[in-house]
């Protein structure tokens, strides 16, 4: 298999909800307001789970980290990105 192959293998790869399972809980917590929500920014996030931004940022990468979140920018503001959750069902 070549570098190529396993990039793209890698960047296909969906998450679960086992792969959430030994995160730290404000990740499972941004997990799951995400799970009802379709798509949010961070400052969204922080304001409904009340954790503060430093907190939701450390999570969404640790999500990330873990394929299970989906992030892209704003269209109607380009500074900011939109995030969603991205677990296979």
């Amino acid at each position: 298999m070549s570098a190529s192959e396993s990039l793209r293998q890698e960047t296909d790869q969906q998450g679960t909800w086992d792969d959430v399972r030994d995160l730290p809980p404000s990740a499972k917590l941004v997990a799951k307001v995400l799970e009802y929500n379709e798509t949010m920014t961070q400052q969204q996030i922080a304001d409904e789970t009340l954790l503060p931004s430093r907190t939701v940022r450390y999570a969404l990468n640790r999500l990330d980290e873990e394929h299970v979140v989906d992030s892209r920018f704003s269209f109607s503001d380009a500074r900011k990105r939109l995030y969603s959750l991205d677990i296979e069902s």
